[in-house]
Protein backbone atom coordinates (compact mmCIF):
# COMPACT_ATOMS: atom_id res chain seq x y z
CA UNK A 1 0.00 0.00 0.00
CA UNK A 2 1.39 3.43 -0.94
CA UNK A 3 1.74 6.43 1.32
CA UNK A 4 -1.43 8.04 -0.08
CA UNK A 5 -3.37 4.83 0.58
CA UNK A 6 -2.23 4.80 4.20
CA UNK A 7 -3.33 8.39 4.72
CA UNK A 8 -6.68 7.55 3.12
CA UNK A 9 -7.10 4.64 5.55
CA UNK A 10 -6.32 6.91 8.47
CA UNK A 11 -8.91 9.43 7.30
CA UNK A 12 -11.55 6.70 7.03
CA UNK A 13 -10.81 5.34 10.52
CA UNK A 14 -10.70 8.79 12.07
CA UNK A 15 -14.01 10.01 13.40
CA UNK A 16 -14.96 13.50 14.58
CA UNK A 17 -15.48 12.17 18.13
CA UNK A 18 -11.78 11.29 18.29
CA UNK A 19 -10.97 15.00 18.39
CA UNK A 20 -12.82 15.19 21.71
CA UNK A 21 -10.12 12.97 23.25
CA UNK A 22 -8.11 16.14 23.70
CA UNK A 23 -10.43 17.09 26.58
CA UNK A 24 -9.79 14.10 28.90
CA UNK A 25 -6.08 14.03 28.01
CA UNK A 26 -5.71 17.72 28.90
CA UNK A 27 -7.66 17.14 32.13
CA UNK A 28 -5.29 14.34 33.12
CA UNK A 29 -2.25 16.52 32.42
CA UNK A 30 -3.64 19.54 34.28
CA UNK A 31 -4.77 17.54 37.33
CA UNK A 32 -1.45 15.71 37.48
CA UNK A 33 0.65 18.88 37.28
CA UNK A 34 -1.45 20.74 39.82
CA UNK A 35 -1.47 17.75 42.21
CA UNK A 36 2.33 17.74 42.19
CA UNK A 37 2.68 21.43 43.10
CA UNK A 38 -0.13 21.86 45.64
CA UNK A 39 0.59 21.39 49.36
CA UNK A 40 1.03 17.81 50.55
CA UNK A 41 -2.23 17.82 52.53
CA UNK A 42 -4.24 18.44 49.34
CA UNK A 43 -4.87 15.43 47.07
CA UNK A 44 -6.37 16.00 43.62
CA UNK A 45 -5.71 12.48 42.34
CA UNK A 46 -9.34 11.29 42.83
CA UNK A 47 -10.42 13.90 40.26
CA UNK A 48 -8.69 11.88 37.54
CA UNK A 49 -11.77 9.64 37.33
CA UNK A 50 -13.48 12.52 35.48
CA UNK A 51 -11.35 11.75 32.41
CA UNK A 52 -12.70 8.21 31.65
CA UNK A 53 -16.20 9.29 32.68
CA UNK A 54 -16.17 12.08 30.08
CA UNK A 55 -14.65 9.80 27.43
CA UNK A 56 -17.48 7.26 27.83
CA UNK A 57 -19.97 9.92 26.71
CA UNK A 58 -18.58 10.08 23.17
CA UNK A 59 -16.23 7.10 22.66
CA UNK A 60 -16.37 3.32 22.80
CA UNK A 61 -15.01 0.89 25.40
CA UNK A 62 -11.49 0.70 23.94
CA UNK A 63 -10.82 4.43 23.98
CA UNK A 64 -12.51 4.76 27.36
CA UNK A 65 -10.30 1.98 28.74
CA UNK A 66 -7.20 3.66 27.29
CA UNK A 67 -8.05 6.96 28.98
CA UNK A 68 -8.76 5.09 32.24
CA UNK A 69 -5.37 3.40 32.02
CA UNK A 70 -3.71 6.76 31.35
CA UNK A 71 -5.45 8.21 34.41
CA UNK A 72 -4.21 5.33 36.61
CA UNK A 73 -0.69 5.82 35.25
CA UNK A 74 -0.89 9.53 36.04
CA UNK A 75 -1.98 8.77 39.61
CA UNK A 76 0.95 6.36 39.99
CA UNK A 77 3.34 8.98 38.57
CA UNK A 78 2.18 11.52 41.16
CA UNK A 79 2.83 9.03 43.96
CA UNK A 80 6.22 8.16 42.52
CA UNK A 81 7.19 11.81 42.06
CA UNK A 82 6.22 12.66 45.62
CA UNK A 83 7.90 9.54 47.02
CA UNK A 84 4.65 8.12 48.46
CA UNK A 85 3.89 5.47 45.85
CA UNK A 86 4.12 2.63 48.38
CA UNK A 87 2.08 4.45 51.02
CA UNK A 88 -1.31 3.10 51.97
CA UNK A 89 -3.11 6.28 50.86
CA UNK A 90 -1.48 6.23 47.41
CA UNK A 91 -2.17 2.51 46.91
CA UNK A 92 -5.83 2.97 47.87
CA UNK A 93 -6.22 5.93 45.48
CA UNK A 94 -4.67 4.02 42.58
CA UNK A 95 -6.79 0.92 43.28
CA UNK A 96 -9.98 2.96 43.60
CA UNK A 97 -9.26 4.81 40.35
CA UNK A 98 -8.60 1.50 38.57
CA UNK A 99 -11.86 -0.04 39.86
CA UNK A 100 -13.91 3.00 38.85
CA UNK A 101 -12.31 3.01 35.40
CA UNK A 102 -13.19 -0.66 34.94
CA UNK A 103 -16.79 0.02 35.96
CA UNK A 104 -17.03 2.88 33.49
CA UNK A 105 -15.70 0.64 30.72
CA UNK A 106 -18.21 -2.08 31.70
CA UNK A 107 -21.16 0.30 31.44
CA UNK A 108 -19.76 1.54 28.15
CA UNK A 109 -19.75 -2.05 26.85
CA UNK A 110 -23.36 -2.54 27.95
CA UNK A 111 -24.38 0.71 26.27
CA UNK A 112 -22.69 -0.26 23.01
CA UNK A 113 -24.42 -3.65 23.07
CA UNK A 114 -27.82 -2.01 23.53
CA UNK A 115 -27.00 0.44 20.76
CA UNK A 116 -26.18 -2.41 18.37
CA UNK A 117 -29.38 -4.24 19.29
CA UNK A 118 -31.42 -1.10 18.67
CA UNK A 119 -29.69 -0.61 15.33
CA UNK A 120 -30.58 -4.19 14.37
CA UNK A 121 -34.21 -3.67 15.38
CA UNK A 122 -34.41 -0.51 13.31
CA UNK A 123 -32.78 -2.25 10.36
CA UNK A 124 -35.33 -5.08 10.50
CA UNK A 125 -38.17 -2.57 10.86
CA UNK A 126 -36.96 -0.61 7.84
CA UNK A 127 -36.72 -3.80 5.80
CA UNK A 128 -40.23 -4.82 6.87
CA UNK A 129 -41.53 -1.38 5.97
CA UNK A 130 -40.06 -1.57 2.46
CA UNK A 131 -41.52 -5.05 1.96
CA UNK A 132 -44.92 -4.17 3.39
CA UNK A 133 -45.30 -0.63 2.10
CA UNK A 134 -43.89 -0.58 -1.39
CA UNK A 135 -42.76 2.94 -2.26
CA UNK A 136 -45.44 4.68 -4.29
CA UNK A 137 -44.33 5.89 -7.72
CA UNK A 138 -43.69 9.60 -8.08
CA UNK A 139 -45.87 9.63 -11.18
CA UNK A 140 -48.54 7.25 -12.37
CA UNK A 141 -50.56 8.20 -15.42
CA UNK A 142 -51.53 11.88 -15.16
CA UNK A 143 -51.04 11.79 -11.38
CA UNK A 144 -48.13 13.10 -9.33
CA UNK A 145 -47.94 11.27 -6.00
CA UNK A 146 -46.12 11.68 -2.69
CA UNK A 147 -46.55 9.69 0.51
CA UNK A 148 -45.47 10.06 4.12
CA UNK A 149 -45.54 7.63 7.04
CA UNK A 150 -45.05 8.72 10.66
CA UNK A 151 -44.92 5.83 13.13
CA UNK A 152 -45.85 6.42 16.75
CA UNK A 153 -43.23 3.87 17.84
CA UNK A 154 -39.87 5.28 16.80
CA UNK A 155 -38.07 1.98 17.32
CA UNK A 156 -40.43 0.12 15.00
CA UNK A 157 -40.79 2.84 12.33
CA UNK A 158 -43.88 1.02 11.12
CA UNK A 159 -47.35 0.25 12.35
CA UNK A 160 -50.88 -0.37 11.16
CA UNK A 161 -51.31 2.47 8.67
CA UNK A 162 -51.02 1.49 5.03
CA UNK A 163 -51.37 2.74 1.47
CA UNK A 164 -51.02 1.33 -2.04
CA UNK A 165 -51.67 2.19 -5.68
CA UNK A 166 -52.14 0.10 -8.79
CA UNK A 167 -52.86 0.74 -12.45
CA UNK A 168 -56.03 -0.52 -14.09
CA UNK A 169 -57.35 -0.05 -17.60
CA UNK A 170 -57.82 3.66 -18.12
CA UNK A 171 -57.07 4.76 -14.59
CA UNK A 172 -55.50 4.29 -11.18
CA UNK A 173 -56.81 2.74 -7.97
CA UNK A 174 -55.58 3.91 -4.60
CA UNK A 175 -56.11 2.55 -1.10
CA UNK A 176 -55.26 4.07 2.27
CA UNK A 177 -56.13 2.25 5.46
CA UNK A 178 -55.61 1.98 9.18
CA UNK A 179 -55.50 -1.29 11.12
CA UNK A 180 -56.65 -1.01 14.72
CA UNK A 181 -53.65 -0.76 17.01
CA UNK A 182 -50.09 0.37 16.36
CA UNK A 183 -46.58 -0.98 16.15
CA UNK A 184 -45.58 -4.53 15.26
CA UNK A 185 -48.85 -6.07 16.46
CA UNK A 186 -50.72 -4.52 13.52
CA UNK A 187 -48.26 -5.51 10.78
CA UNK A 188 -49.78 -8.93 10.08
CA UNK A 189 -53.26 -7.65 9.33
CA UNK A 190 -51.87 -4.73 7.35
CA UNK A 191 -49.87 -7.15 5.19
CA UNK A 192 -53.00 -9.20 4.51
CA UNK A 193 -55.00 -6.12 3.52
CA UNK A 194 -52.28 -4.80 1.21
CA UNK A 195 -51.81 -8.15 -0.48
CA UNK A 196 -55.54 -8.57 -0.96
CA UNK A 197 -55.85 -5.10 -2.52
CA UNK A 198 -52.97 -5.59 -4.94
CA UNK A 199 -54.56 -8.80 -6.20
CA UNK A 200 -58.27 -7.99 -6.05
CA UNK A 201 -57.94 -4.50 -7.57
CA UNK A 202 -57.44 -6.15 -10.98
CA UNK A 203 -60.26 -8.67 -10.59
CA UNK A 204 -63.26 -6.47 -9.72
CA UNK A 205 -64.69 -3.81 -11.97
CA UNK A 206 -66.33 -1.77 -9.20
CA UNK A 207 -65.11 -0.40 -5.88
CA UNK A 208 -68.02 -1.92 -3.86
CA UNK A 209 -67.10 -5.38 -5.16
CA UNK A 210 -63.45 -4.68 -4.33
CA UNK A 211 -64.41 -3.64 -0.79
CA UNK A 212 -66.40 -6.87 -0.34
CA UNK A 213 -63.39 -8.90 -1.46
CA UNK A 214 -61.16 -7.10 1.06
CA UNK A 215 -63.75 -7.79 3.77
CA UNK A 216 -63.56 -11.51 3.01
CA UNK A 217 -59.76 -11.51 3.17
CA UNK A 218 -59.69 -9.69 6.52
CA UNK A 219 -62.40 -11.95 7.96
CA UNK A 220 -60.49 -15.09 6.95
CA UNK A 221 -57.32 -13.73 8.53
CA UNK A 222 -59.14 -12.94 11.76
CA UNK A 223 -60.72 -16.39 11.88
CA UNK A 224 -57.30 -18.02 11.60
CA UNK A 225 -55.10 -15.74 13.69
CA UNK A 226 -57.22 -13.49 15.92
CA UNK A 227 -56.66 -14.28 19.63
CA UNK A 228 -59.77 -15.32 21.52
CA UNK A 229 -59.40 -12.48 24.02
CA UNK A 230 -59.51 -9.98 21.14
CA UNK A 231 -62.46 -11.51 19.31
CA UNK A 232 -64.54 -8.78 17.71
CA UNK A 233 -62.03 -6.05 18.57
CA UNK A 234 -59.80 -6.25 15.49
CA UNK A 235 -60.78 -4.28 12.42
CA UNK A 236 -59.36 -2.02 9.74
CA UNK A 237 -60.61 1.10 8.03
CA UNK A 238 -59.95 1.63 4.34
CA UNK A 239 -60.66 4.22 1.67
CA UNK A 240 -60.70 3.04 -1.95
CA UNK A 241 -60.41 5.47 -4.85
CA UNK A 242 -60.59 5.13 -8.60
CA UNK A 243 -59.17 8.03 -10.60
CA UNK A 244 -59.59 7.84 -14.37
CA UNK A 245 -56.90 9.10 -16.73
CA UNK A 246 -59.51 11.02 -18.75
CA UNK A 247 -62.37 12.98 -17.24
CA UNK A 248 -62.89 14.78 -13.97
CA UNK A 249 -65.23 12.34 -12.21
CA UNK A 250 -63.49 10.12 -9.66
CA UNK A 251 -65.04 7.46 -7.45
CA UNK A 252 -64.47 6.32 -3.88
CA UNK A 253 -65.78 3.79 -1.37
CA UNK A 254 -65.13 4.08 2.34
CA UNK A 255 -64.97 1.27 4.87
CA UNK A 256 -65.08 3.40 8.00
CA UNK A 257 -62.33 5.70 6.77
CA UNK A 258 -62.55 9.52 6.72
CA UNK A 259 -63.03 11.39 3.46
CA UNK A 260 -60.00 12.97 1.78
CA UNK A 261 -59.39 16.68 1.42
CA UNK A 262 -59.60 18.23 -2.03
CA UNK A 263 -57.15 21.12 -2.33
CA UNK A 264 -57.69 23.62 -5.13
CA UNK A 265 -55.64 26.67 -6.16
CA UNK A 266 -56.45 29.78 -4.15
CA UNK A 267 -56.26 28.06 -0.74
CA UNK A 268 -59.61 26.35 -1.25
CA UNK A 269 -60.25 23.12 0.66
CA UNK A 270 -63.37 20.97 0.26
CA UNK A 271 -64.36 17.62 1.71
CA UNK A 272 -66.12 15.34 -0.81
CA UNK A 273 -69.41 13.87 0.36
CA UNK A 274 -68.90 10.37 1.70
CA UNK A 275 -71.20 7.58 2.91
CA UNK A 276 -68.91 5.21 4.82
CA UNK A 277 -69.70 1.57 5.50
CA UNK A 278 -68.51 -0.22 8.66
CA UNK A 279 -64.78 -1.01 8.90
CA UNK A 280 -63.40 -4.21 7.45
CA UNK A 281 -63.62 -7.14 9.84
CA UNK A 282 -66.65 -5.88 11.76
CA UNK A 283 -69.25 -7.80 9.80
CA UNK A 284 -69.61 -9.45 6.44
CA UNK A 285 -71.22 -7.27 3.78
CA UNK A 286 -71.85 -7.94 0.13
CA UNK A 287 -71.10 -5.46 -2.66
CA UNK A 288 -74.52 -3.87 -2.20
CA UNK A 289 -73.59 -2.86 1.33
CA UNK A 290 -70.91 -0.44 0.19
CA UNK A 291 -71.75 2.98 -1.23
CA UNK A 292 -70.06 4.37 -4.32
CA UNK A 293 -69.47 8.12 -3.98
CA UNK A 294 -68.36 10.36 -6.84
CA UNK A 295 -66.59 13.70 -6.79
CA UNK A 296 -64.90 16.08 -9.20
CA UNK A 297 -61.10 15.91 -9.32
CA UNK A 298 -59.97 18.56 -11.79
CA UNK A 299 -56.61 19.30 -13.32
CA UNK A 300 -54.47 21.36 -10.94
CA UNK A 301 -56.22 19.99 -7.83
CA UNK A 302 -54.53 17.91 -5.14
CA UNK A 303 -56.26 15.08 -3.31
CA UNK A 304 -54.96 14.61 0.24
CA UNK A 305 -55.58 11.22 1.85
CA UNK A 306 -54.76 10.62 5.52
CA UNK A 307 -55.33 8.35 8.51
CA UNK A 308 -56.93 9.22 11.83
CA UNK A 309 -53.53 9.63 13.52
CA UNK A 310 -53.42 13.03 11.82
CA UNK A 311 -56.75 14.45 12.94
CA UNK A 312 -56.48 12.91 16.42
CA UNK A 313 -53.08 14.40 17.21
CA UNK A 314 -53.33 16.70 20.25
CA UNK A 315 -51.20 19.49 21.61
CA UNK A 316 -50.32 20.00 25.26
CA UNK A 317 -53.65 21.69 25.87
CA UNK A 318 -55.55 18.71 24.47
CA UNK A 319 -56.66 20.45 21.27
CA UNK A 320 -56.86 18.40 18.08
CA UNK A 321 -54.72 19.23 15.08
CA UNK A 322 -56.60 21.75 12.87
CA UNK A 323 -55.96 19.73 9.74
CA UNK A 324 -58.24 21.49 7.25
CA UNK A 325 -57.07 24.93 8.33
CA UNK A 326 -53.39 24.03 8.09
CA UNK A 327 -53.70 22.18 4.78
CA UNK A 328 -55.31 25.29 3.25
CA UNK A 329 -51.98 27.11 3.60
CA UNK A 330 -50.24 24.95 1.01
CA UNK A 331 -52.91 24.15 -1.59
CA UNK A 332 -50.69 25.35 -4.43
CA UNK A 333 -47.60 23.37 -3.35
CA UNK A 334 -46.39 20.21 -5.05
CA UNK A 335 -47.22 16.92 -3.27
CA UNK A 336 -43.68 16.60 -1.89
CA UNK A 337 -43.59 20.15 -0.56
CA UNK A 338 -47.12 19.84 0.82
CA UNK A 339 -46.24 16.76 2.85
CA UNK A 340 -42.98 18.33 4.00
CA UNK A 341 -44.89 21.28 5.46
CA UNK A 342 -47.58 19.06 7.00
CA UNK A 343 -45.01 16.82 8.64
CA UNK A 344 -43.23 19.67 10.38
CA UNK A 345 -46.47 21.38 11.35
CA UNK A 346 -48.09 18.20 12.71
CA UNK A 347 -45.06 17.22 14.80
CA UNK A 348 -44.77 20.77 16.15
CA UNK A 349 -48.44 20.67 17.17
CA UNK A 350 -48.02 17.28 18.89
CA UNK A 351 -44.82 18.26 20.69
CA UNK A 352 -42.60 16.08 18.51
CA UNK A 353 -44.32 12.75 19.25
CA UNK A 354 -47.56 11.31 17.92
CA UNK A 355 -49.89 9.17 19.99
CA UNK A 356 -50.84 7.06 16.97
CA UNK A 357 -49.40 6.21 13.58
CA UNK A 358 -50.14 8.74 10.83
CA UNK A 359 -49.95 8.48 7.07
CA UNK A 360 -50.48 10.88 4.17
CA UNK A 361 -50.89 10.37 0.44
CA UNK A 362 -50.98 13.50 -1.74
CA UNK A 363 -52.18 13.08 -5.33
CA UNK A 364 -51.91 15.97 -7.78
CA UNK A 365 -53.69 15.82 -11.12
CA UNK A 366 -51.48 17.15 -13.88
CA UNK A 367 -52.89 18.56 -17.11
CA UNK A 368 -53.20 15.92 -19.81
CA UNK A 369 -52.27 16.82 -23.34
CA UNK A 370 -55.11 16.27 -25.77
CA UNK A 371 -54.75 16.55 -29.55
CA UNK A 372 -56.16 19.82 -30.85
CA UNK A 373 -55.94 21.52 -27.47
CA UNK A 374 -53.71 24.60 -27.18
CA UNK A 375 -51.24 24.79 -24.30
CA UNK A 376 -49.38 27.83 -23.17
CA UNK A 377 -46.04 26.05 -23.55
CA UNK A 378 -46.90 24.58 -26.94
CA UNK A 379 -47.20 26.52 -30.19
CA UNK A 380 -50.65 26.27 -31.81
Amino acid sequence: MGLSGRFAGLRESWRPSHALLVIPVVLIIVITVVDIFVPEDIHLGPLLVIAPAITASFAGPLLTGAIGLLAVAAQAYVGLHLGVLSSRNSVVQIAALAVLSVLIVFFCVVRERHRRELAQVRSVAEAAQHVLLWPLPDRIGPLQIACLYLAAEDEAQIGGDLYATTRIDGGTRVMIGDVRGKGLAAIGEAAVLLGAFREAAHQHTGLPALAAALEQSVSRYQADFEPEEEAGERFATALLLEIPDQGQISRMTSCGHPAPLLLSPGHAVTVPSLHPAPPLGVGGMGPTGYALDVFTFEEGDTLLLYTDGVIEARDRGGDFYPFVERAARWTESSPEVLLHHLRGDLLAHAGGHLGDDAAFVAIHRNPVYRPGRHHRDRPP
